[in-house]
């Protein structure tokens, strides 16, 4: 059997399309040369779609790693010195990166962070307007003082952004896919093979260790991670069983709590 593309090269693009790529139109190109430019085209949003959806599952803001760079230099090697004179001399640095970073749009794994990144980037706006009014007087105590507050927010808005640990974030970047793509438009051959790829991520962070400061919240952290293998296991059950579209869905609602209330441990 003549596939429809393929007559359509043969003919010079010229027959009534009987359903290629869900159309049912007229196809007006009059030579191979433009069907081969649309092909190209659908493909090249298809790779562009899958790339926006890779990226939207990695918790990262670039300009917040760039506007490290001045960071440092306050930190590092302008505040230890105490030198007013360069703290001054890098406002203008300062301003430049602020402006990219306070522009700066969450990746969609971070979309529960938003609230709480917007308080920070306003929180660091008036930091730096402290910090310029500080320059602008001479007053080197109070720059001081406001260079290290700018530190310290650096650090705050990093938090936000970077897991708890590496298991966590590797566990939610699955997650976020399923509860995010595959649950909406209910692919169920996606959803299959993603509850089996949380399974074996949950296993590395069954195995995981708090670092030394979290240590007081271990026991709260195991709980956790109990309630979520429960979650996890019921909702292996439930494809497994091939149970009803709002059966698998109402499962992966209770993996996604499970995933909120581990990560709310470190938020309090």
């Amino acid at each position: 059997m003549e596939l429809p593309w393929v007559r359509l090269w043969r003919d010079g693009g010229r027959f009534e399309n009987e359903g290629a790529f869900g159309y049912n139109v007229k196809a007006s190109v009059k030579r191979p040369g433009i069907f081969i430019v649309l092909l190209f085209v659908l493909g090249a949003a298809a790779i562009s779609g899958a790339a926006q959806n890779v990226a939207d599952a990695v918790a990262r803001v670039p300009e917040l790693e760039a506007f490290h760079e001045v960071i440092f230099k306050i930190w590092h090697e302008a505040w230890p010195a105490k030198d007013t004179e360069m703290l001054t001399q890098l406002i203008p640095e300062i301003e430049k990166g602020f402006a990219k970073l306070s522009a700066a749009t969450l990746p969609g794994i971070l979309r529960d962070k938003q609230t709480a990144w917007s308080e920070g980037i306003q929180k660091m706006k008036r930091i730096i307007e402290e910090y310029k009014v500080a320059a602008g007087a001479g007053e080197k105590e109070a720059l001081l003082k406001t260079a290290e507050d700018l530190h310290t927010q650096f650090e705050n808005l990093v938090r936000i952004v970077r897991p708890v640990m590496k298991e966590i974030d590797t566990f939610h970047q699955e997650l976020y896919m399923l509860y995010h793509y595959y649950m909406p438009e209910y692919d169920a051959e996606k959803i299959t093979s993603s509850t089996t790829e949380l399974i074996k991520r949950m296993q590395a962070l069954n195995e995981a260790q708090l670092p030394p400061r979290l240590k007081g919240k271990q026991q709260t952290f195991d709980q956790a991670k109990k309630s979520l293998n429960t979650a996890l296991a019921q909702l292996q059950e439930a494809i497994t069983d091939g149970s009803d579209k709002e059966t698998v869905i109402a499962a992966i609602e209770s993996v996604h709590t499970g995933y909120q209330e581990l990560i709310g441990i470190f938020e309090k």
